[in-house]
C-alpha cells in the first residue's frame, strides 16, 4: 500500500475543547479535514484545514444536508488496512484514508426538551454524523472514533506517547460509539413517536435510552454496587433537599411512599413505608394528625421507615418528625422553614421533594425470564354508592373504607388492612395465606378492631376469613369478589351481620 498522510476527520456539533485536540493532532503529523462548520471554527482558532468537499470532490448538496454521506469519505474510513481488495479500491479511486473521527451529532435531546414542533424535531435528526460514527466504530482495529470530549486528552496522550491510540483505547471508544448512536436512535423513536401521537403501549419493539443520573451508596446490600438510570427526554422527577446519599434500598422505599401519597389524593394524608411495604397509612385535618393516625397503627416497624406526605411540609409538621428517627421524607415540597428544622435536629434525614404530575404510562421489569411491561397504575376507588352490596350500606364508613381499600391496594399480596377513624389499625402483608393475613391483622389491631372497616386485595376463597371478622366485631368489609364460593361468603356476612362490598377490581401488588 502507498504511503499515506494520518488524517482525521472532525465534525462536531458541540466544539467544546475540540480547537485544542485538533491542534494536538496537527501537532503530531495529522490532516485535518473537517465540514463547514466545524472547519471555519477551528480555522478561527488559527488551525490548517481542508473541506470535506475538497477531499470528496462534491459539494454540499440540500442546504447543508448531505455533506459526508460520500464514497471517497466512507471509504476512508471503512476500508480495512489489511485486505488487499480494499486497498486496490483505495488505490484505483484514490481513496485518502482517514484514521481518526471526532464527530458528535445534532442535538436533538435539547430540542425536544424544549417542546419544539415536529417539523424542528425532524430537521434536528442527525443522519451523517451517525454514519460517520458507525463506519468509524465499525472500524476500530484500524479506525479511532472519538464522540466525547471527556476522551480527547487520553486520545492525544497515547499518540504522543504510543505513536497511535492503543487498540484497547480504541475498543473502549468503538463501544461508547454504539452506546451513543443506539441512545440518539432510541430518544428520536421516543419523541416521535408522542409527536406523532402513537398510541401502541406495547408495540413489537421498544427501544429504551437510559443514561447514568447517579451512583448511589450501595445497592439492597452493602456488597452490591447500584446505580440510579433516568430516560435522557425525561428529567428526574424529584430533588433531594439535605441528608445522607440515597442507596437502592432508599429509592425503592421512596417509590413505595410516593404510590401512597398518590392513592391519598388531595387529603391532608401519611403513610408509612418499611421496606416498600405500607405500616401505617391515614387522613386527617392536616399533616401533624394524619401523621399521628398512620404512627399508631405500628409504630414499632415505623422506627427507621420512610414517611410520605400528600402536603408541602410546613415547620410544625417538620418538629413533629424530627422527633423520631426515619430514613426519608418524600412530598411534594417543603417549606425552608421545615428544611431548617430537619437540618439543625436531623442533619442526616433525606428529604425528597416529588413532582406528582410525573408518572409513567408503563412500567417495565427485568426477570429472569425477560422484561415484564405493564401499565403503571395503581387501584381505582370503589364505588361506594353504586357497587354491589350484601347487608346494610354504610356510608358513614366511607373514608374509613377508603383508607382500608388503599392500604390494602398499597401493601404486598395477600394483603388485608383494617382502618377506623380514618386511620389504619394493621395492615397485614406478604401473607402466603389470606386467613392468615385476616387472623393476623386482627390481632394486631386488637380491641381497635372492633367497628373497623376490613379490605382486602384479593377475593376470600372460603368464608372462613368472615367468622374471623364477626369475631373481631367488623363494621364493613371490602373485597373484590369473584371466588366460586362469592355466595357462600355473602351468605356468611348476612349470618353474622356484616355488610360487604364487592369492588369487582382486584388490588394483587407483588
Amino acid at each position: 500500500m502507498r504511503d499515506h498522510v494520518r488524517r482525521a476527520l472532525i465534525s462536531v456539533f458541540d466544539k467544546s475543547g475540540v480547537e485544542e485536540l485538533a491542534k494536538g493532532l496537527h501537532e503530531a503529523g495529522y490532516e485535518i479535514v473537517s465540514s463547514s462548520g466545524t472547519a471555519n471554527y477551528l480555522k478561527e482558532h488559527g488551525l490548517s484545514v481542508r473541506e470535506i468537499a475538497d477531499l470528496s470532490g462534491y459539494p454540499h448538496i440540500l442546504g447543508g444536508r448531505v455533506k459526508t454521506l460520500h464514497p471517497s469519505v466512507l471509504g476512508g474510513i471503512l476500508a480495512r488496512r489489511d485486505f488487499d481488495a480494499d486497498l486496490a479500491d483505495v488505490e484505483k479511486w484514490n481513496i485518502p484514508l482517514i484514521d481518526v473521527v471526532v464527530c458528535n451529532l445534532y442535538p436533538f435531546e435539547e430540542v425536544a426538551k424544549r417542546k419544539a414542533d415536529l417539523g424542528d424535531l425532524i430537521e434536528n435528526i442527525d443522519i451523517g454524523g451517525v454514519t460517520l460514527i458507525r463506519a468509524a466504530a465499525k472500524n476500530y482495529r484500524y479506525v479511532t472514533i472519538v464522540t466525547d470530549p471527556r476522551d480527547y486528552g487520553t486520545v492525544i496522550e497515547e499518540i504522543k506517547s504510543l505513536g497511535n491510540v492503543s487498540i484497547k483505547t480504541r475498543q473502549r471508544l468503538a463501544l461508547k460509539a454504539f452506546a451513543a448512536t443506539a441512545s440518539y436512535d432510541s430518544i428520536i423513536h421516543f419523541a416521535l413517536s408522542k409527536a406523532l401521537k402513537e398510541e401502541d403501549l406495547f408495540p413489537d419493539v421498544y427501544p429504551v435510552s437510559l443514561k447514568k443520573a447517579a451512583s448511589l451508596r450501595y445497592g439492597e446490600n452493602p456488597y452490591q454496587r447500584a446505580a440510579l438510570y433516568a430516560q435522557p427526554l425525561q428529567k428526574l422527577p424529584f430533588k433531594q433537599l439535605g441528608g445522607s446519599e440515597l442507596s437502592y434500598n432508599n429509592i425503592l422505599d421512596a417509590e413505595a411512599a410516593v404510590k401512597g401519597i398518590l392513592l391519598l389524593g388531595d387529603r391532608a394524608g401519611c403513610v408509612i413505608i418499611k421496606h416498600t411495604t405500607p405500616c401505617g397509612m391515614a387522613i386527617g385535618k392536616d399533616l401533624p394528625s394524619a401523621y399521628e393516625g398512620a404512627l399508631a397503627c405500628d409504630p414499632l416497624s415505623a422506627y427507621g421507615g420512610i414517611i410520605g406526605l400528600t402536603r408541602e411540609v410546613d415547620k410544625d409538621t417538620a418538629v413533629k418528625l424530627a422527633s423520631k428517627f426515619y430514613e426519608i421524607i418524600v412530598a411534594p415540597g417543603f417549606s425552608t422553614e421545615a428544611v431548617e428544622v430537619f437540618k439543625e435536629k436531623r442533619p442526616n434525614l433525606r428529604l425528597i421533594s416529588f413532582d406528582l404530575s410525573k408518572r409513567d404510562e408503563l412500567r417495565l421489569t427485568k426477570t429472569a425470564f425477560g422484561f415484564l411491561a405493564q401499565e403503571d397504575v395503581m387501584a381505582p376507588d370503589p364505588d361506594f354508592e353504586g357497587g354491589e352490596w350484601t347487608g346494610e350500606r354504610r356510608p358513614e364508613l366511607k373514608d374509613d373504607a377508603l383508607v382500608a381499600w388503599k392500604a390494602a391496594a398499597l401493601a404486598k399480596s395477600n394483603a388485608i388492612a383494617l382502618a377506623k377513624d380514618g386511620a389504619t389499625v394493621a395492615i397485614a402483608s406478604g401473607f402466603t395465606s389470606r386467613v392468615d393475613a385476616v387472623e393476623w391483622a386482627v390481632r394486631h389491631a386488637g380491641q381497635k378492631a372492633k367497628g373497623s372497616v376490613l379490605a382486602s386485595d384479593g377475593f376470600f376463597p372460603f368464608p372462613d376469613s368472615i367468622e374471623i371478622a364477626a369475631r373481631a366485631d367488623i363494621a364493613l368489609i371490602l373485597q373484590p369478589g369473584g371466588s366460586k364460593r362469592d355466595e357462600e361468603v355473602k351468605e356468611a356476612c348476612i349470618k353474622h351481620r356484616i355488610p360487604m362490598l364487592m369492588t369487582k377490581m382486584r388490588a394483587f401488588r407483588h
